[in-house]
């Protein structure tokens, strides 16, 4: 026993586990170092290789027809390469699923912070959220088969592929994204300040509305921004319910296309690689991903600027 206590004191013992220890961490640093590297070097490769086949395709279309011409039908034999058919498009639906999903999900937002009991939110608030684990093409063939139909009962101008029921769904589908990170944000505002507004007076719905809401304004504006750039990226859904017609239209009872659309319809096998039509693929791609990173900073700024920090 004694001998055992005297070699895990020896100071050149210690010294040894130290140095091991010491290059242990050294090599776990090094490798999460690396596994965080994956992500940005694969952003840098993507953003690579679409502004070096993008270049290629300005080279024969000047970005100035590109972002003013009103048609877009380089798949044709009279070729127009003017991407505002398909940003309109995009943004129609974008748009739509918003004025859908933010009021809803921030009311749901609201009740599950303010006003939900307990049980009551850990049954709703999962249940909300597996709307997000739907496949899109799944919420696709429901606008296509049961929203499309429903609005054509309306009124007669609907068509059957039309930017409405995609952006109606779309707009179920970023539902739980804009309720969970702003009922997330508002229950990170310290119950002294709701205790604070009761001691004077307030009601609840005061509270909810004139305390928490603003204290949780750059959380709630975040899962806003973020939600918009989650349907103008989406895909499935306006390809199968919003039609493949770039039309340049503010109507959402028309066929529509939109960016995603468009590259889907591409990249089915049937366009040369190298051509004028192949390389549009990355003409439009740089094009949404340079909305979306916009979106994204500006997201970025607010939660910065407007960020309460409590103690």
């Amino acid at each position: 026993m004694a001998l055992i206590l005297e070699g895990i004191l020896d100071p050149r013992n210690y010294s040894n586990k130290r140095w091991r220890a010491g290059i242990f961490e050294q090599i776990i640093k090094v490798i999460l170092l690396l596994v965080s590297a994956i992500s940005i070097i694969t952003t840098v490769a993507i953003v690579s290789v679409m502004i070096f086949e993008a270049s290629l395709f300005f080279q024969n279309v000047s970005i100035f027809e590109f972002l003013t011409e009103t048609r877009w039908t380089p798949l044709y034999s009279s070729k127009h390469f003017g991407i505002l058919p398909l940003v309109t498009g995009t943004f129609l639906v974008a748009f739509g699923a918003m004025f859908i999903a933010l009021p809803l999900g921030l009311m749901s937002a609201i009740y599950l912070s303010e006003y939900a009991p307990d049980k009551v939110r850990q049954v709703i608030k999962p249940v909300l959220e597996v709307l997000a684990g739907i496949p899109t093409v799944v919420y696709g063939y429901f606008a296509l088969l049961f929203i499309s139909p429903i609005l054509q009962s309306i009124s007669e101008s609907v068509k059957v592929f039309n930017a409405a029921s995609a952006a109606i769904v779309m707009g179920i589908m970023i539902l739980p994204m804009v309720s969970s990170l702003s009922e997330d944000a508002m229950r990170a505002v310290p119950r002294s300040l709701r205790e604070g507004a009761y001691a004077l007076g307030a009601t609840k719905l005061e509270v909810s509305l004139r305390i928490v809401t603003p204290a949780a304004i750059s959380g709630i504006v975040a899962s806003f921004i973020l939600a918009i750039s989650r349907a103008i990226g989406e895909t499935m859904i306006v390809t199968v319910a919003a039609g493949q017609n770039p039309t340049f239209t503010f109507s959402p009872f028309v066929p529509i296309q939109t960016m995603t659309s468009y590259i889907v319809q591409v990249s089915l096998g049937d366009t040369p690689t190298g051509s004028i039509e192949f390389q549009t693929i990355f003409a439009v791609g740089i094009t949404l991903f340079t909305i979306t990173l916009t979106l994204n900073m500006i997201s970025q700024y607010i939660v910065r600027r407007f960020r309460n920090v409590y103690d």
